[in-house]
């Protein structure tokens, strides 16, 4: 039996729609327009009106609240800081966060002696402002003076001031920027490199910094000297100074598009372009040499470096202009993927995936070239590089698994991690199993996904899907209580009560480097949305559930990839929750920094390019007269990067054509939609309810 969530409003959306046929919701697209906010408290009052009276709602709520704010957290390090480590921590008490410092040494032994700098959420108070924490960024060598970003409710856009971590204050008369969305880089004590919104012509076409200028304490911004300025039609211009040793290397990035970009040396006041490949990653700065990650194949000098591989450039022959030859650092295998890479003082510590299981290596130059060593680390889980130290080669590490709870380790070279804090299980994890299993995309490729149910579990169950498939992003396993991108304990709740999870690595990801990205890009996206449904027919296909008994999840370009696949197959999905989704692939390019993400798609405004894209674009194929599963959007008026109005058009579109939709959008919180832990903890509890009622868990 159908059940109605929402009042159809196709009548009254259609009286008010502007004078626009091909889509009468554009007045969705104002973000804070008072007709369109209107709208939006419309829509959340209706679905908090039935999701929070769903049996379950307020312990699914408290017990979120109680997961996320476990004080038994993991103090990662943000920053690193010479003697010192950084870290934002956030709990109940301090929703916003305090950033605070400890001795280093105090740190690794497991007893770290905490002073705080920054309460953000005293200092919003104090300053009626609603902030969040958007980091740091401090001056070695004694990393007294650092910028410090804040975002007014969560945009990515940003106020910089400058802080004093002895005096704990805010420094008077120091660098300070307004809100926006700015790339600040210390050259010096007394000198800045800025990337910033200067007025009329000064962003690119993607509302980012265009312009970057040598700032000198005490004088004028405005008239301060361009040191590089790129084209309207560029994503964005950035500054990044690198410490190696004793030596502090500043680079002007021009990011002609999402994927190419053109690294200039700073030297003195002049900007030398540096030879490496447009599409190559930068990494670090070790050794006097920049660490790159290759895209591509390339050959240079007599050499030969194949895609995915880092290689190092001398930045000596570079700075003096002479020919500059790369060498390799470590090439990945046929099944890894090289992820993260940071240097600490002497060794270059690289984060690979194999098969999408983490693996971490310390790499050290010697006369013979880069020889590695694998650091051992426990199997079959996901590692993440976090940061590692300027002096001495301490790494810190995390290990998770979806039934492991995470760890953070120190390591060192040649000998085993020293653990530094692990937290305690949140959940018996003897009850269930996770496997890593295969499916068969339509093209005979091999889609990797992990799978979690109960122990014991026969017969089919509901079965949730989160994916993303998209901007080299790999999706690994993670705790089940933990990732907030895919709505924190959501998973934990749904696998307790009987139901299946699965995390799937589509393509377009980066589980398997540069070619499992290139071979869902542009024209060849539509390879994403055949590996979405090739992962859940061969769920089907082993009894792990039935057609109809399926949710997909997917967050920013994951809502393009749920969004197109509900289109393309809505027999054969049961619900989808969409969260922070494109969805108008016609006007993305024009809303906010859509402009950015043109490598990535492709540009509508092109006929040729729209060919492709209209054959996918999730808005665009809702089509009458059609029966979708009802679908969740989740969002934030405060999202400065993925426009609203897709969500917001979206949800009018499927709604007007008699679909079942339910809708949540917070004020604050950005992008990342919570601004803070309720919030988080309120959307998961509202997103197992909407499963439960629209899927019917095992539990009903």
């Amino acid at each position: 039996m159908l059940r109605s969530l929402l009042p159809l409003v196709l009548v009254a959306l259609a009286a008010a729609a502007p004078a626009a046929p091909e889509d009468p919701y554009l007045w969705l697209e104002e973000i804070e327009g008072a007709r369109a906010l209107d709208q939006v408290r419309q829509w959340n009052a209706a679905t908090e009106a039935v999701l929070t009276k769903e049996p379950g709602f307020e312990t699914y709520r408290a017990r979120a609240k109680a997961i996320l704010d476990e004080p038994r957290q993991i103090a990662l390090p943000s920053a690193i800081l010479g003697d010192r480590v950084a870290n934002l921590w956030r709990d109940a008490a301090h929703p916003r966060g305090l950033w605070r410092v400890s001795p280093l040494a105090a740190y690794v032994a497991g007893k770290p002696e905490w002073r705080v700098l920054v309460d953000v959420d005293a200092l919003g108070k104090a300053e009626g402002k609603s902030w969040v924490w958007h980091g740091a960024d401090c001056l070695a060598p004694d990393y007294r003076r650092c910028l410090v970003a804040l975002s007014p409710g969560g945009t990515d856009a940003a106020v910089v001031r400058e802080f004093d971590t002895v005096t704990g204050r805010f420094v008077e008369g120091g660098f300070a920027l307004p809100a926006a969305k700015s790339d600040t880089s210390w050259v010096d004590a007394d000198t800045l490199a800025v990337g910033t919104d200067y007025g009329a012509g000064s962003l690119t076409s993607s509302g980012y910094p265009r312009i970057v200028k040598l700032w000198k304490r005490g004088a004028d911004l405005a008239a301060a000297p361009t040191i590089l300025a790129g084209a309207p039609t560029d994503v964005r211009v950035g500054a990044r100074s690198v410490m190696d040793g004793g030596r502090r290397w500043t680079f002007i990035e021009r990011g002609r598009t999402f994927w190419t970009h053109d690294y200039y040396l700073l030297a003195g006041d002049r900007p030398v372009k540096v030879p490496v490949p447009a599409d190559a990653d930068f990494r670090d700065v070790l050794g006097g040499r920049m660490i790159v990650s290759l895209n591509s194949p390339l050959a240079v000098g007599g050499r030969s470096f194949p895609a995915g591989a880092v290689v190092a450039w001398p930045l000596a022959d570079i700075a003096a202009g002479r020919a500059a030859v790369p060498e390799l650092v470590m090439a990945p295998s046929p099944t890894q993927s090289i992820e993260e890479v940071t240097a600490s003082e002497n060794v270059l510590w690289v984060k690979a995936l194999d098969d999408v299981s983490g693996k971490l290596f310390a790499l050290r130059r010697g006369a013979a070239g880069w020889t590695r060593t694998a650091v051992p680390l426990a199997r079959n889980n996901s590692v993440h590089l976090v940061d590692a130290t300027p002096k001495g080669d301490l790494a810190f590490v995390t290990v998770e698994g979806m039934l492991t709870p995470p760890s953070l380790y120190a390591a060192a070279p040649g000998g085993t991690p020293r653990p530094v804090q692990s937290l305690p299980p949140s959940f018996d994890a003897t009850k269930f199993a996770v496997e890593q299993r295969f499916a068969r995309s339509g093209d005979g490729t091999r889609i990797p996904y992990f799978l979690v149910r109960r122990k014991g579990t026969s017969g089919p169950v509901p079965a949730l899907i989160h994916s993303y498939g998209g901007f080299r992003a790999a999706q690994t396993p993670s705790y089940l209580t933990g990732e907030p991108y895919r709505a924190g304990p959501l998973a934990l709740f749904w696998v307790e009560e009987g139901n299946a999870y699965v995390l799937a690595n589509l393509r377009g990801g980066g589980e398997y480097g540069p070619r499992w990205h290139d071979a869902a890009i542009r024209e060849k996206h539509q390879r994403v949305f055949d590996d979405l449904e090739a992962v859940a027919e061969d769920l089907i296909r082993t009894g792990v559930t039935t057609k109809g008994r399926i949710a997909i999840s997917g967050r920013s370009n994951g809502g393009v990839t749920v969004g197109a696949a509900v289109n393309q197959h809505p027999d054969l999905y049961g619900a989808v929750i969409s969260g922070s989704p494109l969805g108008d692939m016609k006007r993305y390019s024009h809303l906010l920094a859509g402009a950015s993400w043109m490598d990535e798609y492709g540009d509508p405004d092109k006929p040729a390019d729209w060919a492709f894209m209209s054959r996918y674009s999730p808005y665009q194929n809702i089509r009458p007269g059609v029966r979708y599963p009802p679908i969740f959007f989740y969002n934030s008026t405060k999202d400065d990067r993925v426009h609203p109005g897709h969500a917001r058009k979206m949800a009018a579109r499927f709604q007007a054509y008699g679909n079942r939709v339910y809708y949540h959008e917070y004020m604050e919180g950005g992008h990342a939609v919570g601004a803070d832990r309720k919030e988080d903890a309120y959307r998961a509890a509202l997103l197992v309810a909407f499963l439960n009622r629209e899927l019917g868990g095992s539990r009903r």
